[in-house]
């Protein structure tokens, strides 16, 4: 059998983001997935002004042009480390604010100072924002991060989500995929949602 492709695009200051990326994970131990990690940006998303000084060293614009330098300079599977990098402290370990994290992940990914000087250069912006619309063109522009691009039998699909409050172990994870995917790829259907009711689960 075939890996089955995925994609899965992603902003890394996203807890959502986070949680679906290590769900599809689990689900690549139990089946041949062929998973990649792509870049959004909630900065876009959110339409922040990427030259404003009122969020500082919390604009999300800073991590999403570093992970841009490095897919510049190391090639697209860059975002992946980098995002993997920056998850794992921001959310397995709660370490804030994100500045540090950031500073902590330009150096473990190497050439710390010069990689963490992007993180204020507008120069790869547009190539940001680009990635961000080859996200969400499938799916619309009222939704958010994560959202995944499947291939099916059928084709592709896309659609935002799904929402974790946790990840999925062994067959739940297969079964939430399966049945994420399944929905997805129904005609004539766009949402299905329900109020977020407990704490977040990074373990």
């Amino acid at each position: 059998m075939p890996p089955q492709r995925v994609d899965v695009y992603v902003d890394p200051v996203c807890p959502f983001a986070w949680l679906a990326l290590r769900w599809l994970r689990e689900v690549a131990r139990h089946r041949p997935l062929e998973l990649s990690v792509c870049r959004m940006s909630l900065a876009v998303l959110n339409g922040e002004d990427p030259v404003a000084p009122e969020r500082g060293e919390d604009s999300a614009w800073r991590p999403a042009r570093v992970g841009a330098r490095l897919v510049a300079d190391r090639g697209e599977a860059a975002w992946a480390t980098f995002v993997e990098a920056f998850g794992t402290r921001f959310h397995d370990h709660g370490l804030r604010g994100r500045d540090r994290v950031l500073r902590e992940v330009c150096d473990e990914l190497g050439d710390g100072p010069s990689l963490y000087r992007a993180a204020d250069v507008t120069d790869l912006d547009d190539d940001v924002r680009a990635r961000h619309d080859e996200g969400m063109a499938p799916v619309g522009l009222d939704v958010g991060t994560p959202t995944l691009h499947v291939t099916t039998d059928r084709g592709r699909v896309a659609f935002f989500g799904p929402v974790l409050e946790a990840v999925p172990r062994g067959q739940a994870a297969l079964d939430a995929f399966d049945g994420a995917v399944l929905l997805a790829a129904t005609p004539g259907f766009t949402e299905l949602k329900r109020t977020r009711s407990g704490e977040l689960d990074f373990s």
